[in-house]
Order: C-alpha cells, then structure tokens, then sequence
C-alpha cells in the first residue's frame, strides 16, 4: 500500500519519477486499479467524483468485507509545493481513470450529490425535481469534470436535464460563484448554442431550461427556432443579451451568417437527437455552426491541431437514443477524447473503432437502417410492451379505434409514414366520434402549436402524426403508440416507441401490418431485443396469440 500512495502522489504532483516507472509496472498499476473500482458494490450507497480517486478508495474482498484505505489527500500538501497542472496529459489521467470504469459507480440519490450550485439546487426542488435518473447521475458530472461526452439513454430517462444542469451550473444567474471561464467576452457573446432538429424538440427544451430559471430569470435563454419571425428574434437578441440560445440549425446558422449571433466565445455546444443532424439536409448549416461556435476567427477546423483548438475552446455534448457508427465518427472528429455515457456505464468512445466522419449523403438517415444500431438495450424505454396486429390496409383505422378501446387509452399517439394519409385516418376516427387531430410538418407554427397544446391538456384523444414527432415530443401521459404503418428501421422505432412509457411509466406500443410485412416486425424483434407479440382485438379486449 505504501508503495501506491507514492505513486498516485507522484502521478498529481507531476513528478519526473514517475517517468521512470517500468512499461509493465505503469501498465499492471493501472489495471489493477481498473478492476479495483468495477469491484466497488452499489449497495454500499452513492459515490461522488471527489471520492473515485482524490480523497479514498473502497474496496470489497470476496467475502465482502470493507477494507477502507485512506491516500493522503490534495489538501494535505502545502500550497507553495504543488506544481499547477500545465502538462494537459496528466490533468486527463488523472479524471479518466474515475470515469472510464465500466461499472456503475454513479448512483447518487439526490441532486445534491451531484455538486451542482446551491440556487440550482433550490430551483430544482421547488420544481419538484428530487432525485437524478441513472444517465442523469453518469453524465452530470462528466460534463462538469470538462469531458466531451456523447449521451445515449432511451427516450423519456431524462437525458435534457442531463447536460441542462452542468450548463446551468456554469452559465447564467444559477451558476457557482466561484465559476468563470477567465474570458473576458462581450456581453452580446453567447454562452452555450443548443441544437435541435425541429422546432417541437427546440421549443420543448427551451420550456425546460425557463422552468429551471423561473419566470425573472427565463430571459437568460432564447429560442432560435425556424417558422418564426426572424427579425423579432434579432432583437431579442440585442435587447436580452441572453446566455444560452435553443434552435434550428436553418435558423442558427442563417442568424450566425448575418453577424448578430456571437458565438465564439461559447463554452459549450449540444447537439441533441445528434444522429438526425447529421442527415443531409442539415449539412452546410452544421459546418457553419462546428466551425463558428466555440472557435475565434481564423483558428483551422481541419487538421490534427482542430481537436485541440476545439476543446481548449468549448466543451461539445452529443445525445441521441441510438448511438450508430455515424455518430461514433462524427464525436471522434469533432470532439477530443470524448467519453460515451450511457445509464450505466461510462467508457472512452475511442474503444469503439470507427472511421473520420463525411457530413453528407454517407451520413444521412436514409443509410443509417444499413449501419450496426448500438446500445439497442438502452434506446427502449424498460417498461414498455411491444405487440403487433395483422390487419388490411382498408381496416387499419378501424383495428386502431378498436385497440384504443380495448386498452382504454387515454392519450395515443399514431404513426403513419405519408402526410396525405393523415387527414384520412383523421377524418374516420372522428367519424366514429373518437377526438382526433392531425399534426405534420405542412402546417404552420400556430396551428402546430395549438395542436399540440389540445392534445397535452387531454382535448384529443388520438394525435395522428409522422415522424415529425417521433424525436423530442414529451408527453407524459401518453400511454399509447400505435404503428399505422411499420417504421422503415430499428432507430425509428426506438425513437416512436419511445413517446410512451417516459421517466419509468408504463406503456404499449402496437404495430399494425399487413401478413407480408409480418417479417419485417419479426427482424424489429431480432434487432431491439425485444419480444414483439402476436395479438387480436376481439369483444373489447386485447387478446395474444401464442405462436
């Protein structure tokens, strides 16, 4: 043991010694170490990032007896003899090997836990908020240890407070007094850019961040979204000088060309539902906004030396459900040793071998059904029940309004792939005096609005929808989502599946098709890892059938 705390001693005070040590002695040091915190028992209760490395070790035997070593902590050494912390190598050792466990160490039970600031912390339980989720508990203080990160849990586990706090916690009125950044940017400089591939998930998670802020404060952000007015976002802009804006790529990058977003100053950059940005059609607006935000005029993008100006210059979190290989190659590139943090479990994404990522039709959603889906485990939502029924094109409608029923659905959510094919099943619900209501990307940003408000507040019964509303729509109650027609791959799904059955609720998810389509429910179930039942709706009832 004395052995080990010379070395951890000599590893932060940045001591040459260390240098010396053997390739096999360093190597066998730090593997030991590795299997030494996976040990670590959950049940012992929470561990904080302070105690993963800095302060004490816990260690658990075979029997199960606790071993408790104190090293000698930071706070021991005097001041005038610690070397600061230049060289950037040692500074990263030093906070990865308390993060890049493969284990569960991240299982704090209230916020407080989390090291967040005192008034965020008031904010939070005055909105109820009581305890973190388990991504919320992995990847909060990631993000706060300065790590790029890639968030990947299913819909509905809570993953907009997860990189929403450590911003907060460092931007804005809620932030630690003792936080700065040591820049001395304009008033006008832009703290933190959130992107978002449609308006509904731009506007839902501006509503998160002015919850969190309260009404005096809720002009700390703005949202940046495209439909609306441009000109009076512009001066909104000017007049509140807000810290953190939401958008649309269109809208961020159209701003951003015209001079009146300032973002080069900016600390932190989110990219949420990130495999969606990388579709084609965002393509120029996201090389604009990689190259602008975070980055002084004239610094290189390309180039060996761009991950490091990137980093040294803002702080970039990706997040998805589903993580493909397409968004393995574009954290690789675009972040510096970015860690992938799942519920439970956080590891370096450099273990996961991929190539440099093209921002083009190689990358567009269209392809991405062809590439392997990751962590098809955690994209779904636990308390899910997933069935599929066998119905004719004619009666597909019909099948539903009977499904509803028999399930006694309160708020139900339907999928179809074709816009005009929405208004027609629309119209025979209604028909049949169920409340139903239409919502597509067509209709202006009023009308969408209104929709989505009538259906939230229980007004309609079944929203009939594409997949503009498979990404970012939270409706909590939801219990309901029904596949009028069968999702083109396994990531849509997720992302369908995934509006019921939020924050641990239950939910049903019902996948209507026609008998030749049945195989393609049968390699949905191969691909998720979930069992996909036969079933009928007779009398009133849903009734499974045992194949």
């Amino acid at each position: 043991m004395p052995a080990l705390t010379s070395t951890w001693l000599l590893l932060v005070g940045g001591s040459s010694h260390f240098l010396k040590l053997s390739r096999v002695s360093r190597t066998a040091w730090c593997r030991s170490g590795v299997r030494f915190l996976s040990q670590f028992n959950q049940d012992q209760g929470p561990m904080t990032l302070a105690s993963l490395g800095l302060t004490e070790f816990e260690t658990t035997n075979k029997n199960k007896s606790i071993k408790r070593e104190k090293l000698c902590p930071l706070t021991e050494i005097p001041k005038s003899k610690v070397k600061p912390l230049g060289n950037k190598g040692i500074k990263a050792a030093v906070v990865k090997k308390s993060l890049h466990v493969e284990s569960a160490p991240f299982s704090a039970k209230s916020f407080s836990e989390l090291e967040l600031p005192p008034l965020l912390l008031e904010r939070l339980e005055s909105e109820g908020f009581k305890s973190p989720t388990e991504v919320q508990s992995a990847a909060i203080p990631a993000i706060l240890s300065n790590h790029d990160v890639v968030i990947q849990s299913y819909t509905g586990s809570g993953k907009t407070l997860a990189y929403l706090l450590p911003i907060l916690s460092q931007v804005g009125p809620l932030k630690n007094e003792s936080s700065s950044d040591g820049k001395s940017g304009k008033k006008t400089d832009i703290e933190a850019v959130i992107v978002a591939p449609s308006r509904e998930l731009g506007m839902q998670i501006v509503r998160e961040f002015e919850k969190i802020l309260g009404p005096a404060d809720k002009k700390v952000v703005q949202q940046l979204v495209g439909g609306a007015n441009r000109s009076r976002q512009e001066e909104a802009l000017k007049k509140n000088k807000p810290a953190i804006v939401v958008g649309t790529p269109g809208r961020i990058a159209e701003i951003s060309a015209a001079g009146k977003l300032h973002t080069h100053d900016c600390r932190f950059l989110v990219l949420d539902e990130v495999d969606e940005l990388l579709s084609f059609n965002f393509r120029e607006d996201m090389h604009r906004i990689l190259e602008h935000v975070g980055r002084r005029s004239g610094a290189d993008p390309r180039g060996p030396k761009g991950s490091a100006v990137r980093q040294d210059e803002r702080h970039t979190v990706m997040v998805s459900a589903t993580v493909p290989f397409s968004v393995i190659r574009a954290a690789r590139s675009w972040c510096s040793d970015p860690l992938l943090v799942q519920s439970k479990k956080v590891i370096p994404l450099e273990s996961i071998p991929s190539g440099p990522v093209i921002l083009g039709p190689t990358s567009s959603s269209s392809t991405t059904s062809n590439m392997q889906v990751q962590g098809t485990v955690q994209s779904l939502p636990p308390a899910l029940k997933h069935y599929y029924c066998v119905s004719k094109l004619q009666h597909k409608v019909d099948t539903l309004r009977r499904c509803v029923h028999a399930l006694d659905a309160k708020s139900v959510i339907a999928f179809m792939n074709h816009t005009k094919q929405l208004k027609d099943a629309v119209f025979k619900l209604e028909a049949r005096g169920m409340k139903a209501v239409e919502l597509h990307g067509d209709l202006g940003k009023l009308v969408r609005s209104t929709t989505l408000k009538k259906f939230k507040n229980g007004e309609v019964r079944v929203l009939v929808t594409n997949e503009l509303s498979a990404r970012g729509l939270d409706v909590a109650e939801c219990d309901l989502v029904v596949n009028l027609d069968l999702p083109t791959d396994a990531i849509h799904y997720a992302h369908r599946a995934g509006r019921t059955g939020r924050l641990g609720r239950k939910g049903t998810v019902v996948n209507m098709c026609e008998e030749p389509e049945v195989f393609v429910v049968k390699k949905l179930q191969k691909q998720l890892g979930v069992s996909i039942l036969a079933c009928e709706f007779t009398e009133g009832k849903l009734v499974v059938n045992e194949e």
